[in-house]
């Protein structure tokens, strides 16, 4: 069906100084793309077009009780309504013909008029209102797709505070320009990206981090639009504004996702185009055998193809914005089919898999040494350390709430380790060689994961701390989750053969390749699509990229690097591996239910025909047939629009932000 009526967006000025913040510029969009979407999109209707279906339904009441005929053999009423009413399907069907287009506008347009021929004016008003009435909850479905933008652009302000010549005043937030003070209150949401000038709050961006607790916020922090300020003031340098936002550059992917075009929609409106040439050539089959034009008509009616038609792209877009709202953001409908016949997923590792910075994840001091003395050397001789186990080991420290103190001394020797002095005790941290050679005797070595920093003091061995690159908390439940949908996982990452087995042991994968260069990670992608199957490529990293490229679905992580995100497909929001691995599952949902109304379409109109042409459908029973089976096959789509209480939820969680889409 076509739409009643199209709503059209807000529009906003293209320029980021003065667009409305989170809002892309829509101007270079191609007229394909819209030209293309058209014959599809429904934004709802208005109040003319409900008018029409009760003037439609009055004059069938008034056919049926035969209140005015002035001609014996021509309703006047009836004839006049159905030419009225149904005005908008006519046009369509004109506007088909002229553009050599064969739709369900035309086909039912052929049966009215048949229907009026035969003098079967009651029935031409119930099938001209069963249309309109269809194309209005049509219309409200599909609408309700639509909205996924709108809800995402009402996360931001439409006004801010901000401090200019001295005073904070009120202003449009489209009216702020880069490098000024926005003063961001309690509770309020964050309509720019800038950097805290001044000021100490909480906000929260579970969307970007993952974490449920919100992030510190304090002068030189970073902020985002969208999210959510939630204790104390902040003043914020705005950086980048309206469509330059990750907020923006957000909602652009998603609507350039809404309007691009999947091969399975291609192949949706090809195969309505087809069916209806199947039902006008069975209704001329059966005129021809039974020459009874009753049946004629009703094998032309009942045949339906706007659940495929329409149902195929509200399916993708609620796919799409679902995605959205659990993190993921799919840069069109390609990917998202795609992703439904996912066969392998190549992670790479650092970063990725693991947080990509070292940790310290065990700490074994020797007999008669507490945890807490060996942290505090240990802590200490590595205050002035810029090595990045150093670090690891200070951070740790101060994380277990382990005082330290400024070393004296220092010295560092490349590749060995340190020494200092830490309260008059001579402390060294480093590698066994290292200690050995200062003449302390170190135990034989055991069994750790990561790199062992072994510490001393005064010539006495306390122990060591290893130090690994921590494996995400989510990465293990995503692998197990990945196998279970029987998708195969392999690891491919540039690291040593021991890192990459310690790591795949920790998370459950069995197929690796490790010591890789960038080029040979493509070349393994490269010869697995040769072979025909779907592969992901999931990293963050510029040595990611030319495997992201070549990968049938290339997905980077949302803390990637800017190359990453750009090379990338499908991008992460935040670092949550699980995200992705929901978005599988949306998007193998989403090809499951197009798949049923491709089924379900085909069967009712096949059935539906033979009934229709065998006579025993008439023409009121096929053109329910017809209405209700698409209606259900529409429905059947919503199914994958965000439900209200999930909306709700996420819009008290964050909007979605911190990704260049």
């Amino acid at each position: 069906m076509s739409p009643i009526a199209e709503h059209p967006r807000k529009s906003f000025p293209p320029d980021h100084s003065t667009a409305q913040p989170g809002v892309p510029d829509h101007s270079s969009r191609s007229d394909h793309n819209n030209h293309d979407d058209h014959s599809h999109e429904h934004g709802g209707f208005e109040l003319s077009d409900l008018v029409r279906v009760l003037f439609v339904a009055l004059a069938a009441a008034a056919v049926w009780f035969h209140l005015w005929e002035p001609f014996h053999r021509v309703s006047v009423i009836g004839l006049a309504a159905t030419l009225i009413g149904g005005y908008p399907i006519f046009k369509e069907a004109l506007e088909n013909i002229i553009e050599r287009r064969m739709t369900m506008e035309l086909s039912m347009t052929i049966a009215l008029v048949a229907a009026l021929a035969i003098r079967e004016f009651f029935t031409a008003l119930v099938i001209t209102g069963f249309v309109l009435a269809a194309e209005i909850l049509e219309g409200m479905t599909v609408g309700r797709g639509r909205r996924a933008i709108q809800d995402m652009l009402d996360f931001l302000p439409q006004t801010a505070s901000v401090l200019r010549e001295g005073e904070v005043i009120e202003v449009a937030t489209q009216s702020i320009t880069p490098g000024e003070i926005v003063l961001i209150r309690p509770g309020s949401r964050i309509p720019i990206d800038g950097q805290a000038v001044s000021g100490h709050s909480f906000v929260e961006q579970a969307a970007i981090t993952g974490e449920p607790m919100p992030s510190e916020k304090s002068s030189g922090s970073e902020v985002y639009a969208g999210t959510m300020n939630q204790a104390g003031s902040l003043q914020v340098r705005a950086t980048r504004l309206g469509k330059e936002t990750t907020f923006g550059k957000i909602i652009e992917a998603v609507e350039r996702a809404e309007h691009s075009r999947a091969p399975i929609q291609k192949m949706a409106d090809r195969l309505a185009g087809y069916l209806v040439y199947f039902a006008l050539g069975a209704a001329v089959l059966t005129f021809f055998i039974t020459h009874n034009i009753r049946s004629t008509i009703s094998v032309v009616i009942v045949a339906g193809a706007c659940g495929i038609a329409a149902g195929t792209p509200l399916a993708i877009l609620g796919a799409i914005g679902r995605a959205a709202r659990h993190g993921a953001i799919i840069k069109g409908g390609i990917y998202l089919e795609a992703l439904g016949q996912l066969d392998t997923v190549f992670f790479n590792k650092t970063g990725t898999l693991t947080l990509g910075a070292p940790t310290a994840t065990e700490v074994e001091p020797t007999a008669g040494t507490s945890v807490k003395t060996l942290l505090r050397a240990a802590g200490s001789a590595e205050r002035g350390s810029e090595h990045p186990l150093g670090r690891a080991i200070v951070r740790y420290a101060t994380d277990q709430g382990v005082a330290t103190e400024e070393p004296i001394g220092f010295r560092y020797e490349i590749g060995r380790g340190i020494s200092a002095l830490v309260s008059g005790e001579h402390v060294i941290a480093g590698n066994r060689n290292f200690l050995e050679s200062s003449s302390v005797v170190v135990p034989p070595d055991q069994l750790a994961n990561g790199t062992k920093v072994h510490v001393a003091s005064r010539g006495r061995y306390l122990g060591f701390i290893s130090i690994a690159d921590a494996v995400r908390t989510s990465a293990t439940t995503a692998v197990h989750a990945l196998e279970a949908m029987k998708i195969r996982v392999i690891l491919l990452t540039g690291d040593t053969s021991a890192a990459a087995f310690a790591v795949a042991n920790q998370l459950g994968i069995f197929r690796l390749r490790a010591d890789l260069l960038p080029e040979a990670k493509m070349a393994e992608i490269t010869e697995r699509t040769r072979r025909g199957e779907v592969v992901a490529m999931i990293g963050d990293g510029i040595n990611d990229a030319p495997a992201l490229s070549e990968a049938t679905v290339g997905v980077a992580m949302g803390a990637g690097t800017d190359v990453a995100r750009e090379s990338a497909d499908v991008v992460l929001i935040g670092n949550d591996l699980m995200k992705f691995v929901e978005t599988v599952r949306i998007a193998r949902n989403c090809r499951r239910v197009i798949l049923q109304n491709f089924y379900g379409t085909l069967i009712v109109d096949t059935i539906g025909i033979g009934l229709a042409a065998s006579g025993f459908l008439n023409p009121l029973l096929a053109a329910f047939i017809h209405v209700a089976s698409e209606l259900t096959f529409i429905l059947n789509s919503t199914r994958l629009l965000a439900s209200r209480r999930e909306s709700t939820d996420v819009n008290k969680e964050a909007a979605f932000t911190g990704v260049k889409a």
